[in-house]
């Protein structure tokens, strides 16, 4: 089933402090099928009310994003501390019914320059994941060293299984979008089992172009895209990430539906 989901991340950010009781408001306003939750470090210190606010909104949380700065550790080899915020975030996926995690294996500056932490660090997360029943998923971040297609591709060589989330944005930033809708990458399709799908305004890796912009506001060919999809029998989840909060942290839940609305429109047509 093609559930079309919203990013908390959409809705929360620097400008309106974060503040996850703002969701109260604001998740009855967006039309989508369920919410993947993005995790912060500045709330590990509240889990309890964090998990309480969340539990109590009644809506769907299939997916989470983990905490980002978890791949910065694995990629330093600090295992223990990736490993121990690492269990956190699987305590709070389990706590709001999410079944499926999203990994930046590799992230910030330090990124991909040590890969073979990662891909030990992978191994480590992998087996905690798999203990409370959660479907690691890594995705095509932002690279230094190499770029996103080549490390995925030496992930799964090592682990054939290794579970994939292709975010369209990061692909078109790394000039990426239409290689990977082409037959060289047919092999990695097998393991993708969720996708964000953003749109794109810059150029090849131009830094500051790289701003999470709603379906249709960039030059990514949806259109082929969702071809593509249709051709590799897609079925799994799809998350609208769409920065909808301005300098001042006011909310627009009309962009983020408008956004949705076009990502399910491209599925009726395919």
């Amino acid at each position: 089933m093609n559930r079309v989901l919203c990013s908390t991340g959409a809705l929360l950010g620097r400008p309106n402090g974060r503040r996850f009781q703002l969701l109260h408001k604001l998740a009855p306003l967006i039309n989508c099928d369920g919410f993947e939750f993005m995790m912060y470090d500045s709330w590990y210190d509240r889990a309890d009310e964090l998990l309480s606010v969340l539990k109590s909104l009644g809506v769907l949380f299939p997916v989470m994003h983990f905490e980002k700065h978890i791949g910065e550790f694995v990629t330093k080899g600090e295992f223990s501390e990736a490993q121990r915020r690492f269990e956190l975030n699987c305590r709070i996926a389990n706590e709001i019914g999410a079944d499926k995690a999203v990994l930046h294996l590799w992230n910030g500056i330090i990124s991909d320059s040590n890969f073979e932490n990662s891909l030990k660090g992978y191994g480590i997360l992998r087996k905690t994941a798999e203990k409370y029943g959660i479907d690691l998923l890594v995705e095509n971040v932002v690279c230094h060293e190499k770029d996103p297609i080549t490390r995925w591709q030496q992930l799964v060589d090592k682990y054939p299984d290794a579970g994939l989330i292709y975010d369209t944005k990061m692909a078109a930033f790394h000039g990426q979008d239409e290689i990977f809708c082409g037959e060289s990458c047919q092999r990695l399709w097998q393991n993708v089992r969720h996708l964000h799908v953003n749109d794109y305004g810059g150029g090849y890796m131009e830094w500051q172009a790289l701003k999470t912009l709603p379906v249709g506001m960039g030059h990514i060919d949806f259109d082929k895209f969702f071809e593509k999809l249709k051709s590799v029998g897609y079925t799994g989840c799809f998350t609208a990430e769409a920065t909808a909060f301005d300098q001042n942290g006011m909310v627009d839940t009309a962009l983020l539906n408008d956004c949705l609305d076009k990502i399910r429109s491209y599925l009726d047509r395919s």
